[in-house]
């Protein structure tokens, strides 16, 4: 919650601020889907400063166990801003993004991402 997330995708928004995680009273982890507003865009994009936009995280800053027993974590959090149906809202991700997508059905995400971590 309250929490300014940076924005990897070509949507037109830059940073965005977490309002609500949709999933869990912990907040988000990677993958998860959040409600968040938008507090910094670029002219002429898709969404607009002061929008409510729905966002997954495909980083995060805390660390996150594997199956293999390593550890994944990024120096920043990011999010891609998504639809209700959760197709992404831009056509470029930014970025290594963790293949732990793949489980969450965010299979989109990754074909769009230039490196899959």
């Amino acid at each position: 919650m309250r929490t300014n997330l940076k924005v990897v995708d070509n949507s037109g928004a830059k940073r965005v601020m977490c309002i609500q995680a949709l999933k869990g009273k912990k907040g988000a982890r990677l993958g998860d889907t959040i409600i968040a507003s938008v507090k910094e865009a670029q002219p002429g994009g898709k969404v607009k400063k002061g929008a409510v936009v729905y966002g997954v995280v495909v980083r995060a800053a805390m660390q996150r166990g594997r199956c293999d027993g390593s550890e994944v974590k990024f120096d920043d959090n990011a999010v891609v801003l998504v639809n209700k149906q959760g197709e992404p809202i831009g056509t470029r991700v930014f970025g290594p993004v963790p293949h732990e997508l793949r489980k969450k059905k965010h299979v989109k995400i990754l074909s769009l991402a230039e490196h899959v971590a």
